[in-house]
């Protein structure tokens, strides 16, 4: 009684938190003249970080097992993954691209396990016999990680598409537009005074366009670690759950929809990977393949869940009815 009250309070302090930092950043970005905000979701993240901690070790004395052995307690694994991918980053550099990222990660995740969805799955419940290994630590964990740096690392991509696609429909634009001055300029003087307005916007611009270029380069940079850090999760967890599957069914492999869609993520973010070594491919080429990658993720995790079929099943849930 004692632990499920703790894991309660727990839940609900972690996402109270990162909900708290959630709305500094939106105030962040609706104005600049806050104290500090910075640190401010820095810190509130190491907090939720700590409560994730101390929920996941909760639940496991609580249910005397490893905190991974249904779809509620992979997704408060999951948060606690972005919350530790966002404070590696800051305790190391002391800045941190992925802020925004991990912490709205964390919140939606938190948010989505604290739903009334998953309330009948709440509670811990005894280990399915395939489930009673010591590969569940090994093999699920490097699986989770993966799956949150993977998703982070998409994301990153994600922004970097989206910015470069406006930078090339605001540049289309202009184009148009100097053409359009240029066409229908009556006189002299009215042509000069219109050039000179163009040349001041295009100072601007340029400067503007400058601070993109290198938003562009941080965020293709960190995309390109995370997800490399996230493959190398990836490939662990596949390898550990074949010799895992061998052990326990029989045989390495088997072409469950679980592991068909691991291998389906495993295939494309190897591509990513393999178009990073092309300086051609680098940039927006290698962040629509990561693109790609990021619906895959959750058609690998999430996807496969509703269908409750396949060697995987306990993974799955039903929604509560109303």
């Amino acid at each position: 009684m004692i632990f499920s009250t703790l894991e309660h309070i727990l839940t609900h302090i972690s996402f109270s938190i990162v909900s708290i930092v959630i709305t500094i950043h939106l105030i962040t970005l609706l104005g600049n003249e806050i104290i500090k905000p910075y640190d401010s979701s820095e810190k509130g993240m190491i907090a939720t970080f700590l409560c994730l901690t101390g929920l996941l070790i909760t639940r496991w004395i609580y249910s005397g097992h490893f905190p991974l052995s249904d779809l509620y307690e992979s997704l408060i694994f999951l948060s606690w993954s972005f919350s530790l991918i966002h404070i590696v980053p800051y305790l190391k550099i002391r800045k941190n691209y992925l802020t925004t990222i991990t912490a709205s990660s964390t919140f939606f995740t938190q948010g989505f396990a604290t739903s009334g969805l998953l309330t009948e799955i709440h509670k811990p419940t005894i280990l399915v016999p395939a489930l009673q290994s010591e590969w569940l630590i090994m093999h699920v964990s490097m699986m989770i990680l993966s799956y949150a740096a993977l998703l982070c690392g998409s994301l990153l991509s994600v922004a970097l598409l989206v910015i470069t696609f406006r930078n090339i429909f605001y540049s289309y634009k202009s184009n148009n537009l100097l053409q359009l001055n240029h066409s229908f300029s009556f006189g002299e003087i009215q042509y000069k005074n219109e050039r000179n307005i163009i040349f001041k916007k295009t100072s601007f611009f340029s400067a503007k366009n400058y601070y993109k270029a290198q938003l562009i380069q941080q965020l293709d940079y960190w995309s390109y670690r995370v997800i490399s850090l996230g493959f190398i999760f990836l490939t662990i967890g596949i390898l550990s759950g074949a010799v895992w599957a061998n052990e326990a069914w029989g045989s390495y492999w088997s072409w469950d929809p679980k592991e068909t869609w691991a291998f389906i993520t495993w295939i494309v973010f190897a591509i990513y990977l393999h178009t990073r070594t092309n300086k051609n491919l680098q940039g927006a080429n290698s962040a629509i393949v990561a693109t790609l990658g990021f619906l895959i993720i959750w058609i690998c995790y999430f996807g496969v869940n509703l269908l409750g079929i396949g060697l995987h099943s306990y993974g799955s849930f039903t929604l509560t009815s109303s």
